[in-house]
This record gives structure tokens, sequence and C-alpha cells, in this order.
């Protein structure tokens, strides 16, 4: 029988922890260095459409698809090492290891996120995020349509999602309720869309950055039914 905890953070990667934002640039621009505009276009209408087929970005997918084009310069297939490899510890955002320590000295720290199989968890490696919650890490296709998954594995009378994406915040404290406190840092292009952010319900807590984490402390857990955030700035 697993433990129940007292308080579970769930803890986003892309555009939460890690600017996936600026590897998509990086990407780009080394598609551009390699092929023409073209090839470098045609591999991106693959990406989107995967993402919007699958919900998620499955980069390696549209590499495969990338190939069926009947491409076969040699140059093609070192893409898949640049993707594997690349160095996506550069690309955390400033004190998001520090957020994750934070936490950990209030709860259990949980990495769940969406993504395929293979890329997803080799940059959550390649990050330093799965040390950093000593292999705590869920990935699913839709982690919206998994509370019942995540309440399994990590049992806990309170959780707190912290997530760009507001929809998904919305869908999953409806699902949980009160038990749930919602943290939205308005940081990528989904969290700045703010035509897309007034469709959905208001997050308990809204940050400019991951970091501003390091500066929220929780009432005591007898004092309050569910988690919340008290800033501890002067």
């Amino acid at each position: 029988m697993k433990v129940q905890h007292d308080v579970v953070f769930m803890l986003d990667v892309d555009n939460t922890l890690l600017d996936n934002d600026r590897f998509l640039v990086a990407l780009k621009q080394h598609l551009t260095e390699q092929f023409d505009d073209s090839l470098r276009d045609h591999f991106f209408s693959i990406l989107e459409s995967l993402r919007v087929h699958l919900g998620y970005i499955d980069y390696l997918s549209a590499l495969q698809c990338f190939r069926f084009a009947d491409i076969h310069d040699p140059r093609m297939l070192l893409v898949s090492a640049y993707l594997l490899d690349y160095p996506f510890a550069t690309l955390l955002y400033p004190d998001a290891l520090a957020v994750i320590a934070h936490l950990a000295r209030r709860g259990t720290t949980v990495i769940v996120s969406d993504g395929d199989a293979v890329f997803q968890p080799r940059k959550i490696q390649r990050s330093g995020l799965w040390d950093a919650v000593q292999g705590r890490v869920l990935i699913y296709v839709h982690k919206e349509r998994m509370i019942d998954a995540i309440e399994t594995d990590f049992p806990a009378r309170r959780y707190v999602m912290v997530d760009d994406k507001l929809r998904l915040l919305s869908i999953m404290k409806e699902a949980w309720g009160e038990r749930l406190t919602t943290v939205f840092p308005r940081q990528g292009h989904y969290a700045l869309d703010d035509a897309a952010v007034r469709q959905y319900q208001a997050p308990d807590i809204t940050l400019e950055r991951i970091g501003d984490l390091l500066h929220q402390a929780f009432t005591p857990p007898e004092a309050r039914s569910a988690p919340v955030f008290v800033s501890q700035r002067a």
C-alpha cells in the first residue's frame, strides 16, 4: 500500500521549468543552416500537423515523416543526434532547480509532462530535472486525462500543479477541486497569449516567472484545507 503524501507538487517541463520556445528557435536555426528554407519549413509543417493530431510536439516522429518525403541527404540523419544530444540544461529558467529544492522541503516533487516516450524523457534527463526530482517523472499523452493515474502513483491529501498552460490547469482544477492549487507562470507563448488565457478559469496563483516560487510559502497545513501561497517578499 502506497503512503499518502501530505502535498504533492506537480511540475510541468516545457516553458515551465525549461525554455522550450528557445529550443524551437535553435532547432529552426540549425535546420536553416543544414537545409534550404523549403525543407526547413516542410519539417515544421509536419511538426505542427503532428502536434494538432497528437496533442504534443513529437520531434522524432516528425523526423521520420521528413525522411518519408524521399529526402536522402545524410545530413538529415544527423538531425536526430542534434535533438537527442542537445544541452537542455542551458535552457533551464533561472532558479528552476532551486525552486524544485525549495518545494521538496515542503512536500513531494513530481515532474508531470506531456510528450513522447523517447525524446521527452531524454530532455528531462539531460536538463538535470530527472535527478532533481529523484526520478519521480510521469510523461503522458494528455496529462489532464490522467488524474486517476496520478492519484494512484502519488496519493496525497493536497496537490499543487505548476504549468504554463491555463487550459490544463482549469481542467485539473475542475477534477480535483479545492484539493488542487493551480500555479500559472506567465512564461512561453501559450501563457502570453492573452486571448487564449481569457477563455479559462483564473488560476489560484499567477507568477511572472518560475523563480518567483522561491518567495512563496505555505500556511501551516492545520490552518487550511488546501495549500495557500503567501509572499515572503518584503
